[in-house]
C-alpha cells in the first residue's frame, strides 16, 4: 500500500474540490513537535510534514497564501504560549493552528486545568485578532509499540483526557476541530514512529486528509 492507494488518504482532486475558493491568506502554526513535524519516513508516503502539507494544500487553491510555522519540539503549552503567541499575532494570521498538550500529558504530572487555561488564552487571542483557529485531538501515541507496556494504561488515560478536554474547548470557543484520537487508525501500532512519541509519514498523510476534510466542511457550512 502507498499514499495513492491508501483509503484513509486524500483521493486525487479531493483537496482541490474541498478547498476551492477558501478565504485564507495568512496561515500560522503554533505548537510542539506535532506542529513542527518529526515523523519518520514510510515508503510510498510523502515526507512533507503535516502542517507543511496543510499549507501546501491551501496554497494549491490560493498560491498567494503566506505560511509561518512556529512549532518547536518538546514544548509544553505554557512554553508555546510564552514564546509563540506574540509572534503569531504580529504575523497577522486569518487562519491559525494551535497544537499543544501532548508533552504535558505524557508524564503523570499532567495538569488538565492548566493546559485548558493556556490553550484558551492562545485560542481567544488569535480569534480576537480576526483569525479562524484550528485545534487538534491527537492520535493516541500510547498505542505505539515503542511505549513500554507499564506506561500504556496511564498514558492512554491522559491522552484521552487531553483529547476530550480539547474537544470541549473547541466546542465552547468555536474552533475548527480536527479529531484524530477516535480515528480508526489511532490504535494501529504501524502508524507510529520508533521513538514512541510521534507518528510516521502515514500518520501525517492521514492527518492531512482529515484536516482538509474538516476545513472543507467548515467552508461548506459557511457558504
Amino acid at each position: 500500500m502507498n499514499e495513492e492507494t491508501d483509503p484513509y488518504c486524500l483521493a486525487p482532486g479531493e483537496s482541490a474540490e474541498l478547498l476551492v475558493g477558501h478565504p485564507w491568506r495568512r496561515f500560522v502554526v503554533l505548537g510542539d513537535s506535532v506542529a513542527e513535524g518529526l515523523c519518520e519516513p514510510v515508503e510510498g508516503y510523502s515526507e512533507l510534514q503535516w502542517a507543511d502539507r496543510i499549507a501546501h494544500e491551501l496554497q494549491q487553491s490560493c498560491p498567494e497564501l503566506v505560511y509561518l510555522n512556529l512549532g518547536a519540539s518538546g514544548l509544553r503549552t505554557r512554553e508555546i504560549l510564552g514564546t509563540q503567541l506574540e509572534r503569531a499575532l504580529v504575523f497577522g494570521p486569518d487562519l491559525a493552528l494551535v497544537v499543544g498538550g501532548g508533552n504535558d500529558a505524557f508524564p503523570a504530572t499532567y495538569d488538565p486545568e492548566r493546559v485548558d487555561r493556556e490553550l484558551t488564552l492562545m485560542i481567544t487571542a488569535l480569534q480576537d485578532s480576526g483569525a479562524d483557529v484550528m485545534t487538534l485531538g491527537m492520535f493516541d501515541v500510547s498505542y505505539s509499540p515503542a511505549v513500554a507496556e507499564w506506561l500504556r494504561p496511564g498514558l492512554r488515560q491522559r491522552m484521552r483526557t487531553l483529547s476530550d478536554r480539547t474537544a470541549s474547548l473547541a466546542e465552547k470557543l468555536g474552533t475548527i476541530h480536527v479529531q484524530l484520537t477516535d480515528h480508526p487508525l489511532s490504535t494501529d501500532p504501524s502508524l507510529y514512529s520508533s521513538d514512541g512519541r510521534h507518528g510516521n509519514a502515514r500518520s501525517d498523510a492521514v492527518a492531512t486528509a482529515e484536516t482538509v476534510r474538516v476545513l472543507g466542511r467548515h467552508l461548506s457550512n459557511g457558504r
